[in-house]
């Protein structure tokens, strides 16, 4: 076609002309270059669409025209830091799911905290004894019998339905109720005539009472907390603190029950079991009966307008004791994955390549790719932005403005002194719907330039 360079012609052709009509690229012959002031054949204008992405169109080899070379750098990285976070995540789901059957909370009969109850509840299993865990007032209600002990760990928990639905076993069942450390808030429904007398002195006290389960144990750790006052008869107190029992066992309407009141759950817990007479107390306690229904009052049964101590909690003491734990390995390992991407164990190195190929070589290998993929649209793309950069430098227009048609179009064009053209759509067009197209979108880039350059 006139006006195109003779080498411009041939390379575009053999980039993508059919491969059983091609050389191979050792037996393609070096070109000379041309005359003073012209590039080689290698490295014209509109050649295969790879001599777009050397460095002459303003970036990294492999990079697409207007992309930063860091770029894909940064998205790698960033790739790795989430891919780290990923493993750091996934690590800490299993470490908890692996700890969920043995750590599950404050009192509970299948945590082997130190403040879990499962030793008791273990040492009561030993003596025939079935503890079976309960969430809700109605669950804890229909466990109840003559044959159960219901054990509430938290009675100033509940609303007043539960609280209703509780006080009605206790009158019922005929069995034994134990409250732990119930205040005044739950002792008006759950057992009237009895209040608090504020905390007890001494942690560790002696049983001063007749009762037998007091008497057998001996010293154990029923002070620290709540003692309690009552003038109901037939009720036994034991392990008084300043004349207050913190001990008390009261008589039901149904006959062999009762109901006792426990200030202190300092004797079912894993920590202190083995301390004093508190393990010979807790199973006395609790193991009265062949079924024990161990009441954990749940969310959904507590009273939303109280809670321990009348104050709500803050977020850090809702959050577990071994979560802080957990939140640590995982700072400790984001820190030692941190430094070991940024380690630098001396000075940069620069290598040699061990072969070089020639630019001619690697233009023809990218143009055999492009050619088997169909990529006519991508080498459209790249012979269009590598001339559009290179027109940019040649008329003065910024190269931040080189793919912008209201800058560089104006600018060429004044510098055409030929037949009218249609420079937007040679420089922005659409994407040749053919391989000859494509070769003719080449010879015309190339005339352009040549055009711009020598006028």
């Amino acid at each position: 076609m006139s006006g195109r360079s003779p080498q411009g012609a041939e390379r575009t052709a053999a980039a993508l002309s059919d491969p059983e009509h091609r050389s191979a690229p050792e037996e393609t012959p070096r070109r000379a270059p041309g005359p003073a002031g012209t590039a080689p054949a290698a490295a014209t204008t509109a050649t295969a669409p790879a001599a777009a992405e050397a460095p002459a169109a303003g970036g990294a080899p492999g990079t697409e025209p207007g992309r930063a070379p860091g770029t894909g750098t940064r998205k790698r990285a960033i790739r790795r830091t989430a891919a780290v976070l990923a493993v750091l995540a996934a690590g800490a789901v299993i470490l908890a799911a692996l700890n969920s059957g043995t750590r599950h909370g404050h009192l509970d009969p299948r945590s082997a905290d130190p403040t879990g109850s499962r030793a008791v509840a273990e040492l009561l299993k030993e003596r025939g004894v079935t503890t079976r865990v309960v969430t809700t007032a109605r669950e804890a209600a229909d466990a109840t019998g003559p044959r159960t002990t219901l054990l509430v760990t938290d009675p100033d928990r509940l609303g007043a339905g539960q609280r209703s639905a509780i006080r009605s076993a206790i009158d019922l069942s005929g069995g034994r109720t134990v409250l732990l450390a119930p205040g005044d808030h739950s002792l008006s429904d759950l057992s009237p005539g009895v209040r608090t007398e504020g905390d007890a002195g001494s942690d560790d006290l002696d049983p001063r009472c007749a009762l037998p389960a007091a008497t057998s144990a001996g010293r154990a750790g029923t002070g620290g907390d709540l003692r309690y006052t009552t003038a109901l008869p037939g009720a036994t107190a034991c392990y008084p603190s300043g004349g207050h029992p913190t001990l008390l066992v009261l008589p039901t309407g149904t006959t062999g029950g009762d109901t006792v009141l426990l200030g202190s759950e300092t004797i079912l817990l894993n920590e202190s079991l083995a301390e004093q007479g508190n393990a010979s107390l807790a199973l006395q306690l609790l193991g009265s009966r062949p079924d024990l229904v161990w009441y954990m009052p749940s969310l959904a049964d507590s009273d939303p307008g109280t809670g321990p101590g009348g104050q709500d909690k803050s977020l850090l003491e809702l959050v577990p004791a071994g979560w802080s734990w957990a939140l640590l390995q995982l700072f400790l390992a984001a820190t030692l994955a941190a430094l070991w991407r940024a380690r630098r164990l001396g000075p940069l190195v620069t290598e040699k390549l061990p072969v070089a190929v020639r630019a001619s070589e690697a233009t023809e290998g990218r143009a055999r790719l492009y050619r088997k993929a169909g990529a006519r649209d991508r080498a459209a793309t790249v012979l269009r932005a590598a001339t559009r950069e290179r027109l940019a430098a040649l008329v003065g227009v910024p190269p931040t403005r080189a793919h912008e048609p209201a800058a560089l179009v104006p600018a060429v064009s004044a510098r055409l002194t030929g037949e009218p053209r249609d420079v937007t759509a040679l420089l922005f067009g659409t994407t040749p719907s053919d391989d000859a197209a494509l070769v003719a979108l080449a010879d015309h880039l190339d005339a352009l330039e040549r055009e711009v350059r020598t006028s």
